[in-house]
């Protein structure tokens, strides 16, 4: 859980900062906020598959 919640945290402040500084647009924030989702479902899919075994 820490692990989700500690990359989306440092992924979300990266894109802010590129998006404050003019390098990233809207859609890069867009499709970093939607990676970043899917990658904490994939570890806590990779976690609970580790705990069953």
């Amino acid at each position: 859980m820490w692990q989700n919640i500690t990359i989306a945290m440092v992924v979300k402040v990266i894109v802010l900062v590129l998006g404050a500084g003019g390098v990233a647009n809207l859609w890069e924030a867009v499709i970093a906020d939607v990676g970043v989702a899917l990658l904490a479902i994939l570890n806590a899919v990779r976690i609970q598959k580790m705990k069953l075994e």
